[in-house]
């Protein structure tokens, strides 16, 4: 068992950060230890707290659920076991169909997906890529299916993800019970282990 970075504080020692992290009491059923760890700095926390709430809230077509399939994607390009496991569990809490949950590794090609939400995941994963793989034929795919206030909604997600990645791997933000269930149970199989987070 690793430990990390930095401790995580107890949930109540900031008064602001104990109000709006009862967000995640939602999204997830616990808080979690990143932000634990971020009320180091409580204005961090609460910044990011924030933006998490603005990126995530469903304005119509880019559903919570897709949401977090997207974050799901880009945490898995970035490499993030700790933010996949937390992305398929609240993808699950959304929403999300069993059979996009089952598949989300074949979206390019399983008939779960429509092709707008194969746009929106063809394009979170390569601008989740280092360097960035983001192309023409991309871009045109996803102003095809979405407006340019939803593709700002697609990026926003992909870009709130590319700050919890390097938060959580560089961290080793230790994983809630919760989510090493969720991981365990919907991406065990393509070879998800908790690693430097358990």
């Amino acid at each position: 068992m690793s430990m990390p970075l930095v401790a995580p504080l107890a949930a109540d020692a900031n008064p602001e950060v104990a109000q709006l992290a009862t967000f995640f009491n939602e999204t997830l059923g616990f808080c979690p230890n990143s932000v634990l760890t971020m009320q180091h700095r409580p204005a961090v926390a609460t910044a990011f707290i924030e933006l998490n709430k603005a990126v995530m809230a469903n304005h119509g077509r880019v559903t919570s659920a897709l949401k977090r399939l997207i974050g799901y994607l880009s945490s898995h390009a970035a490499g993030c076991q700790y933010c996949q496991a937390h992305t398929i569990l609240a993808a699950e809490r959304y929403g999300a169909e069993q059979e996009q949950l089952d598949h989300i590794w074949e979206f390019a090609t399983h008939p779960a997906f429509s092709p707008a939400e194969r746009a929106a995941l063809a394009f979170a994963v390569a601008a989740s890529a280092v360097p960035n793989a983001v192309n023409d034929a991309l871009s045109d795919d996803l102003r095809a299916h979405w407006n340019e206030g939803e593709i700002v909604e697609i990026l926003g997600v992909v870009s709130l993800f590319g700050f919890l990645n390097r938060w959580n791997d560089s961290m080793g933000t230790t994983l809630e019970d919760g989510a090493v269930a969720a991981g365990r149970q919907h991406l065990a199989g393509q070879g998800w282990v908790p690693g430097k987070h358990a």
